[in-house]
Parts: structure tokens; C-alpha cells; sequence
């Protein structure tokens, strides 16, 4: 596609899309962030002189700006929300308006221009499963306001495909790591706690389970969707790689040459699923495959972080 608004683009999964388009595609790409506390110029430093991509800082809520850009665009790409579970805890109202207010005005402008739409949404939707995998058919249970913000953007996103014919596709993946991604989530959080000789916070028992996925090949896979998948189809994305937290935790604090008593068991999140597990034959079967397998793509994070103090720093308590 010539032209593709990627919404969110300073974010973690979004910049690491917009970089993936610049390195990998022709696509012009007009990159529309907030610049919200997980909003950071410094995650598309190496693009901003770049003539195929644009930066505009604005709202996805903003009627007149979102019509502005989309009309220019072939397609619209939606990483823009709030996405962090404990703030969602604490704020539920922010979840609401960013991820399903601004999701329906970015359809609004979709349907008005004709232009393809693809949500990035989450295998948080489904809620938690002890054995076996969820399909996209399986019907939706989020626990926290965040994944039920989540699953009310879809839902619209349907609509708009049933109602309007619009050619929308939505993808659902499992926990993204990697390069640029703010220290409140999980490997980052454990990895600067770690490389600064603090303790390592752990949920409850740390036995909750997460499918891992590096953000690398979840661009891949949100790519081959927009460029191949069905219209008004939903498709999960995962890594093929579920870790106990505790076990996340283990393998930074080994590739650091660290004790493992840094490792500090709090008290658990309010609501706190047990596991997320997607199946994946649908992205299969459109030829998609993680390449990076997690031992890789965790000595690359860890590298990352250990460089970057200066991205990092700024952003920890």
C-alpha cells in the first residue's frame, strides 16, 4: 500500500511497525502519536528525517485532525491506547475514552474515505484458560478494564464490517517484548530493576503463564494481515513460547550473572488472570512464522536495555 497512517507509531509495537514499514516496504507512513507517558520521540529518532514517514502529534479522538489524515491514506493501522493493566485498575475512565472512543472515530473517518482498517488488539480479550488454546470464534470474557476496553473496540470494529462493508481485519497477540517498550511492563521492569541491583517485583506466586512473542515478528505478522488477510477477519499472533513469570524473571537475572535472590514476591495484581494461550493456524495458514526464538530475542532485549540506559533512565522510579 502507497500511503498508511500508523495511529500510536511512538509507542513500543507501533514504532517498532513504523520502523518495519520504513526498512522493509515503500510505504509512506504518517505516524499520528499523543505523545502520552508511552508516547516517545526517541523510539522513531532514526525515522523523523526520513522522507517517506510523517510525524503528527494528536489525539485519535480528534474528529477533525483523524479526517485531515485519513482521506490521504490507503489504510489505517490502530496501535494507539492505553494499555498498561494496573493503570487501567486505577483509571478505568482513560481506557474507556482512548480505546473505544478513539477507535470509533478512527472508523468514522474509515467508512467517510473508504479506507482499510486493521485494529491491533490483544489475546487479553479472551481472559484466562488453564489448558488449551483459544480460536478466534471462542467468545470474548476480559477481566480488567483495559482487555474489556479492548474487546468494546472490536466490537465496533465488527460493526462497521457488517453495517458499512468497511475492510477491517483485527489482530490479537500474546505478549510482546523487546527493544523500546516503557520499564512499567514486565521484561523491561525486571530488566532495569535488575541492571540497577534492585529487586525483581513478582506477582503473587509468579506462576501466572504468558505466550511471549518479539515484537519483530508481530510487525511481520500485522503486515502479512493488512497486506493478505481476509476482510472482517480476526487473527491471533503468538510466539509459541509460554513462560511462568517467575521463570522471566530467572532467565534475566541468569543472563546478568545475578542472584537469584533479587527475585521479590508481592502481593498480586486485583483480578489477575492465570494464563493466556492462542492458537495460531489461521496466521499459519497465510504463511506466517516467529523467526526469534525467546532465548534470542531475550539476550537481544537485555542487550538493548544495557546500552540504552540513557532511553531508560528518565522513565524508572
Amino acid at each position: 500500500m502507497d500511503k498508511i497512517l500508523v495511529t500510536g507509531g511512538a509507542g513500543f509495537i507501533g514504532s517498532n511497525f513504523v520502523h518495519h514499514l520504513i526498512n522493509e516496504t515503500s510505504s509512506t507512513v504518517i505516524n499520528l502519536d499523543k505523545l502520552t507517558y508511552a508516547g516517545n520521540l526517541n523510539n522513531i529518532r532514526d525515522v523523523r528525517r526520513e522522507k517517506r514517514h510523517k510525524f503528527v502529534r494528536g489525539d485519535i479522538g480528534n474528529v477533525r485532525l483523524v479526517n485531515s489524515l485519513v482521506r490521504k491514506v490507503d489504510a489505517v493501522v490502530n496501535f494507539a491506547a492505553e494499555s498498561h493493566v494496573d493503570r487501567s485498575i486505577r483509571t478505568p475512565q482513560v481506557f474507556t475514552e482512548t480505546n473505544v472512543l478513539g477507535t470509533h472515530v478512527l472508523l468514522g473517518a474509515c467508512q467517510r474515505f473508504g479506507v482499510k482498517f486493521e485494529q491491533i488488539s490483544t489475546d487479553e480479550v479472551y481472559g484466562s484458560r488453564v489448558e488449551g488454546s483459544f480460536r478466534e470464534t471462542d467468545p470474548l470474557n476480559p477481566s480488567s478494564p483495559y482487555s474489556a476496553s479492548k474487546a468494546a473496540a472490536e466490537l465496533l470494529v465488527n460493526s462497521y464490517y457488517v453495517t458499512y462493508g468497511l475492510d477491517v481485519s483485527v489482530t490479537r497477540s500474546t505478549n510482546n517484548y523487546g527493544p523500546n517498550q516503557h520499564p512499567e511492563k514486565l521484561i523491561p521492569k525486571l530488566i532495569t530493576n535488575a541492571l540497577r541491583g534492585r529487586p525483581l517485583p513478582i506477582y503473587g506466586t509468579g506462576r501466572n503463564i504468558r505466550d511471549w512473542i518479539f515484537v519483530e515478528d508481530n510487525c511481520r505478522a500485522i503486515r502479512l494481515v493488512l497486506e493478505r488477510g481476509k476482510k472482517g477477519q480476526v487473527y491471533n499472533i503468538a510466539g509459541g513460547t509460554e513462560k511462568k513469570n517467575f521463570e522471566i524473571a530467572r532467565e534475566i537475572l541468569a543472563c546478568l550473572s545475578l542472584p537469584e535472590t533479587l527475585m521479590q514476591f508481592v502481593e498480586d495484581r486485583p483480578g489477575h488472570d492465570f494464563r493466556y494461550s492462542v492458537d495460531c493456524t489461521k496466521m499459519h495458514s497465510l504463511g506466517w512464522r516467529p523467526k526469534v526464538t525467546f532465548g534470542e530475542g531475550m539476550q537481544r532485549t537485555i542487550d538493548w536495555y544495557t546500552r540504552n540506559d540513557w532511553w531508560w533512565r528518565g522513565l524508572v522510579e
